[in-house]
């Protein structure tokens, strides 16, 4: 057979990421096998050796993408929103507390899609997880700190970081419960999220 160049193994590896990362946030880690997760890539099982050493290093490469992709997310709202922190923060959680976004967890953020997966895991996804947790902690705490200084309001890092700790853990836990209800009762899904998202603003 002819051998691949670099170009097109870097294309497969990223579409073994890509089917994966839906396929994680779908089904969860344990819950879909490498030989589904290749047959979404539209390759076969035993390409996926030639990229990966196993399943959970796969994992780890989604964990540290799917964050990577949500701080870059991050950064585009802090440009749209120049001169105001508060209006920022208000964006973000509109996003993230979005129908779309709960009904959608295939190509949504990582902090909520596989929360439960990592809790489950070893030391490696659960470091992963926590870098990425850092990144949204130390964006938002700036956030919260430029909220503070544009309003007139004395806040300092300390007090900042906890705030920024207990939004982010807020997002994540009101979309993670909406999703749990949304088949058996819509309505009270859309309910949590909009009641965790007017208090969000409340802050």
């Amino acid at each position: 057979m002819p051998r691949l160049t670099p170009e097109r193994k870097k294309l497969n590896h990223d579409k073994i990421i890509e089917a994966a990362g839906r396929g994680f946030r779908t089904h969860g880690v344990s819950g879909i096998g490498i030989a589904e997760l290749m047959k979404a890539a539209e390759m076969t099982h035993g390409g996926f050796y030639n990229h990966f050493g196993s399943k959970d290093e796969l994992a780890l490469e989604v964990i540290r993408q799917g964050f990577g992709s949500s701080l870059g997310n991050l950064a585009g709202i802090r440009e749209e929103h120049p001169g105001s922190a508060r209006a920022a923060l208000d964006h973000i959680f509109d996003q993230y507390l979005a129908v779309e976004h709960r009904d959608h967890p295939e190509i949504g953020c990582a902090s909520a899609a596989l929360v439960t997966d990592v809790g489950r895991e070893g030391v490696a996804a659960q470091s992963e997880y926590q870098h990425g947790l850092e990144g949204f902690f130390s964006v938002i705490t700036e956030m919260v700190l430029e909220n503070a200084s544009q309003s007139g309001t004395h806040l300092d890092a300390e007090q900042a970081r906890e705030q920024a700790i207990a939004l982010f853990s807020q997002m994540v836990g009101a979309l993670v419960v909406s999703r749990a209800v949304v088949r058996s009762s819509p309505a009270l899904a859309d309910e949590i999220l909009k009641a965790n998202n007017s208090r969000l603003k409340q802050v």
